[in-house]
């Protein structure tokens, strides 16, 4: 179900390119992390970088290795090392996105378990350096 709600900075959710994008662009289901907070007159719009599990090629200034222990602890985020992708930015709708669901439901409440933990302030810094490289304006880290 998409959210309704504008995400916090940090926050990772999971995004559905498949509708409205051709290859070489993203075309599956993919983790993203919010790099912006609520915009107004932007209203159900958020920019996001896309994560991958997929190591690069080869390392560039705009990849960041993400620890395992702030990925949801799910399989297939803790198979594999996660990717910061700081050339692949989006903006996009609130349509796309949907929290990570970590289990069914809480035996007690009976609401679903959804991630919600962050990437915090240090973290933060290396993805926005990331998003610099990834739109060639590197340099400007430094003022990070």
């Amino acid at each position: 179900m998409a959210i309704t709600f504008h995400p916090r900075i940090g926050q990772i959710l999971l995004c559905d390119f498949s509708q409205g994008f051709k290859e070489p662009e993203m075309v599956k289901n993919r983790p993203v992390v919010v790099i912006t907070p609520a915009i107004t007159g932007r209203e159900k719009l958020v920019t996001v970088l896309a994560l991958s599990t997929k190591k690069p090629v080869k390392k560039m200034p705009f990849h960041y290795k993400i620890s395992k222990k702030s990925m949801p602890q799910l399989g297939r985020f803790q198979e594999n090392d996660t990717w910061v992708k700081g050339d692949m930015i989006y903006t996009i709708g609130f349509h796309r996105l949907n929290r990570i669901m970590l289990g069914k439901k809480d035996h007690k409440t009976g609401k679903r378990i959804y991630f919600n933990q962050r990437f915090g302030r240090e973290q933060m810094k290396e993805i926005y350096r990331c998003t610099l490289h990834g739109i060639n304006l590197g340099e400007l880290g430094q003022y990070i």
